[in-house]
């Protein structure tokens, strides 16, 4: 329904551009920066990146333990500092390098306990 007692209204031409937004004004205050983020809670929100040392430690821990504590550990602290994604993948890197390194020592020292073991048997040494 309409009303007759108004006067017409021309709807807007199609596709004209919008006018640009006001300048503020000179020495205007500045706006008050958004008490929450999008995401709520007021948390900023990181990068969506992994970080880079992370990765290299997953990776390297099924080939050089050593290397995959040592960037594992420099990942979880560049992770925390700087809020990049890869924190489990550090920390996987980190358990899987320390179990490397745990199981690396005990195949060496049951090398050296079975080899003294073979030297100190009699039948080792027999002459015939």
């Amino acid at each position: 329904m309409t009303d007759n007692n108004l006067p017409p209204v021309t709807p807007p031409a199609a596709n004209q551009p919008t006018p640009p937004p006001a300048a503020p004004a000179y020495n205007a205050p500045a706006a008050a920066p958004q008490a929450y983020s999008a995401d709520g809670y007021g948390q900023a929100v990181g990068p969506d990146k992994f970080n880079v040392l992370a990765i290299i430690s997953l990776i390297t821990a099924f080939f050089v333990s050593l290397a995959a504590v040592i960037t594992g550990h420099i990942a979880l602290s560049q992770i925390k500092k700087t809020g990049e994604k890869g924190r489990g993948l550090a920390i996987a890197g980190l358990v899987l390098g320390y179990l490397g390194l745990i199981g690396g020592i005990i195949a060496i020292v049951l090398f050296f306990v079975i080899g003294i073991a073979a030297v100190n048997d009699p039948s080792f040494t027999t002459t015939y």
